[in-house]
């Protein structure tokens, strides 16, 4: 019963930090963008200072709200906007909703970065606790140079390269974009040409997240395998795959889920730079064109999804962490 008061109650203090920190994100969200220059009431009218009477400002501010004391009228509207979905009106997208536009660009953000990720955990993990089991032979001095300079190239460069080899020299798959303009309306062709557009942004992806698996499930198994218990298991008669199974798994996996987890939290953002390489239109792509149209609703919203992404799958390494190690409840 001891225990069973104590898993509740770290869940609980655990979801009321997430639920806190959710709140503190989304009031610097808020603030972040009140502090950049430039009038909001400009910006709804286009940024024509010379065309735009103080009048018309004036007018647009009180439509808005934007004449209303910062703190604390506009932070609780937003606050209170925020929680019921309303994050505000694009400048760039003729006021279409940002929620929409966000919702509208997540599906090929998650298809690109979740199978990159889903790809890189399979392979990364799996051959990174290897060569932490198997320390110092072949495998391990292999996994380990590459990993290195996968972990060390900017996505974008290997991206690029990618696109240079793949694309433009060999001809094999298409460099750019989520389909073929024109091409079949049949489903499995359609089908197939989504998926040909999308393995350059994928390998691009998942080759650099596999270096970070790599190089952390070595290091998390290779100091397992040094622990006093693993040395007792083996004097005790264990085989190898009992001690692996029993024991080096099992606590090599605290600090990869930890990366799994913030990791995760990536699939929101988008591989910014791979997505602009290849015009992929997701998440990232989204991003350069907000910025570049200095359209502040719409990074707003997209950084305010970036912050909940990374405070949600924290909860989640949380709450997987007392699960897989009791002591930290």
């Amino acid at each position: 019963m001891g225990f069973a008061n104590r898993r509740s109650q770290y869940f609980g203090r655990t979801l009321g930090r997430a639920v806190f920190t959710l709140l503190m994100v989304a009031t610097l969200n808020f603030i972040l963008f009140r502090v950049i220059p430039g009038d909001p009431a400009e910006l709804l009218l286009g940024g024509a200072r010379t065309s735009v009477t103080a009048e018309q400002i004036e007018s647009q501010s009180q439509k808005w709200g934007l004449n209303r004391p910062l703190f604390p009228d506009q932070v609780v509207d937003y606050l209170s906007a925020t929680i019921h979905g309303d994050l505000g009106y694009s400048f760039k997208f003729r006021g279409r909703p940002v929620a929409g536009l966000i919702v509208e660009r997540l599906p090929a953000t998650i298809a690109l970065v979740g199978l990159a990720q889903l790809i890189a955990i399979l392979s990364g993990v799996m051959l990174g606790l290897y060569a932490g089991w198997r320390r110092g032979g072949a495998v391990d001095h292999i996994a380990t140079g590459v990993s290195l300079a996968l972990y060390s190239t900017p996505s974008f460069w290997l991206a690029m390269l990618l696109v240079v080899i793949f694309s433009t020299i060999l001809g094999w798959l298409p460099g750019y974009g989520l389909y073929t303009p024109g091409a079949s309306t049949d489903y499995v062709d359609s089908l197939l040409d989504h998926l040909r557009h999308l393995a350059l942004p994928v390998i691009a992806v998942s080759l650099g997240l596999i270096g970070q698996y790599v190089v952390v499930a070595r290091a998390a198994m290779s100091d397992v395998v040094t622990e006093d218990y693993m040395i007792t298991a083996r004097a005790k008669g264990l085989t190898s795959g009992q001690m692996l199974m029993r024991h080096a798994f099992r606590n090599a996996m605290l600090p990869v889920v930890t990366l799994i987890t913030l990791n995760l939290g990536y699939v929101v953002a988008g591989a910014i730079t791979v997505e602009a390489v290849f015009a992929w239109p997701g998440i990232g792509a989204l991003t350069v064109e907000a910025l570049n149209a200095r359209d502040y609703p719409v990074l707003q919203g997209i950084f305010l999804l970036l912050g909940a992404s990374i405070v949600v799958t924290n909860l989640v390494a949380d709450l997987a962490y007392g699960l897989l190690d009791p002591r930290v409840q």
